[in-house]
């Protein structure tokens, strides 16, 4: 069990969250009512019914019902109401920033045009209790050329958003698929993150560093099969954005007790906690700390690295990740421990 002071610390302190897809923030409370408002009729009778589907076995089983529950995400509002929710959320567990992936190409798809989306979303942004930067990602298990058709449908809309990522189903579909639409986002001055190492092998993750050119890695846990990217990953001060429950949930690790997030910053390399589909895989940022240092031999020294990596590897600007360092700092030099 985690002592009442380490677990207050773990909620108290300021963080950043740089791995949270908002389509995964959609509680099934907020689908159906959302439902109910669009006339979208669910193949579930009640929240419980579909909360009870949530039992995936991988990573497919879950975008299966994910998808479903996107469905009902039909106005500006529903976008805006879904994205309100999870800074709202996000705020009560401590997150000062969070850096918000969306996915234009589940919503275009079934007819939402590109603007009603990222408009609802960034205004929930705007509008919110804390800092939030949107970075748009593109599908993996679709073609190259809708990536660079969702790009150029997303330029009138550039000031909203700051980086691209790439999502969905990672075995099959690596990274250097989509070379050409990211040597196009990066020439736009778009900031890079690409899902990579999570059901994938250590070379997805090379092939995101070497031809995606990406300033992150989303995931990465499956590194450490690989001495010489550890190595590297360390050398490059590469962050990786784990998310503890989402690993679990999807069997990248039977049970937390075997994750390796306390073995990753044991070499050396700058991870991070996050929640990725927080609705789906059982908890929020707080949820996803306390799991994890529940189940490893996690201590404050490694609550205030996590801290200060999360702040570090944002995308924001120099002087407010300095503000926020020192925030964490000075939240850990007077911390009761």
């Amino acid at each position: 069990m985690l002592n009442e002071q380490l677990r207050s610390v773990l909620e108290r302190m300021p963080k950043a969250e740089l791995h949270i897809h908002i389509e995964g923030s959609l509680e099934p409370e907020l689908i159906f009512a959302l439902a109910q408002r669009n006339r979208v009729s669910l193949p579930y009778d009640s929240v419980e019914a579909l909360r009870a589907a949530y039992a995936f076995t991988d990573l497919q089983s879950f975008l299966d019902i994910y998808y479903a529950g996107a469905s009902v995400l039909l106005t500006e509002q529903d976008f805006h109401d879904m994205t309100a929710a999870y800074l709202e959320r996000a705020a009560a567990d401590n997150v000062r920033h969070a850096e918000i992936f969306f996915d234009p190409q589940t919503h275009t798809a079934r007819g939402v045009p590109f603007e009603t989306a990222i408009k609802g979303i960034w205004r929930a942004c705007q509008e919110g209790p804390i800092s939030a930067s949107l970075i748009m990602c593109f599908l993996r298990h679709l073609s190259e050329e809708d990536a660079l058709a969702t790009l150029e449908a997303s330029l009138p809309h550039r000031d909203k958003f700051i980086g691209v990522g790439l999502d969905s189903s990672e075995v099959g579909h690596p990274p250097e698929k989509f070379a050409r639409v990211f040597e196009r986002a990066r020439q736009l001055g778009l900031r890079l993150v690409a899902h990579a190492g999570e059901e994938g092998p250590p070379a997805y993750i090379e092939s995101a560093l070497d031809v995606l050119k990406v300033e992150r890695i989303d995931h990465g846990v499956r590194s450490l099969e690989s001495p010489a990217l550890v190595e590297r990953l360390a050398r490059e001060g590469m962050a990786l954005t784990v998310c503890p429950l989402s690993n679990i949930k999807l069997r990248v690790f039977d049970v937390m007790g075997s994750h390796n997030l306390r073995e990753l910053l044991d070499r050396g390399l700058a991870a991070t906690v996050n929640s990725d589909d927080p609705a789906y895989f059982g908890g929020y940022m707080n949820d996803n700390f306390i799991a994890a240092f529940e189940a490893l031999p996690l201590d404050v020294t490694h609550a205030r690295q996590l801290a200060r990596n999360s702040f570090t590897a944002s995308f924001l600007d120099p002087e407010r990740k300095r503000a926020y360092l020192a925030e964490v700092d000075a939240f850990f030099a007077n911390a009761n421990h």
